[in-house]
């Protein structure tokens, strides 16, 4: 199997991990009668760990479709592998790392981890275009 796809299905672990981180601590602080019902009157989390855990799972599902879609194109085109892999390997570990800064707030390594994986991104998407 490609690493491009074999790091996909650990972005679907990453993605399940940060729905989680943020959806447990909202539940707790808004309780589960609101979490559970039609949500008709808005209400939004006023911890900060909650707060940057929805932030940073916002900002995943963002980025999340373009690495699906281009690790799928590299696959059907045969153009996995080199620096596409490597590339692959490179978001994950910036987006595994982006977590823990934001919540822990280190905001310039927190930007310095998603423009890491904004350029593994780019990579795998010259190797799929070139």
């Amino acid at each position: 199997m490609p690493v491009e796809i074999t790091v996909l299905g650990w972005g679907v672990v990453l993605l399940i991990v940060q729905m989680l981180l943020a959806s447990i601590p909202t539940t707790m602080e808004l309780g589960g009668d609101y979490q559970a019902g039609p949500r008709d009157e808005p209400r939004a989390p006023k911890g900060r760990f909650a707060g940057r855990a929805g932030r940073a799972y916002r900002n995943l599902l963002e980025t999340f479709p373009a690495y699906v879609a281009i690790a799928l194109a590299l696959a059907v085109t045969g153009k996995t592998g080199g620096y596409a892999a490597t590339a692959a390997i490179v978001w994950l570990v910036a987006r595994v790392l982006y977590v823990p800064l934001y919540i822990v707030h280190i905001p310039f390594a927190r930007s310095i981890a998603w423009l890491v994986a904004l350029l593994a991104l780019v990579a795998m998407l010259v190797r799929l275009l070139s």
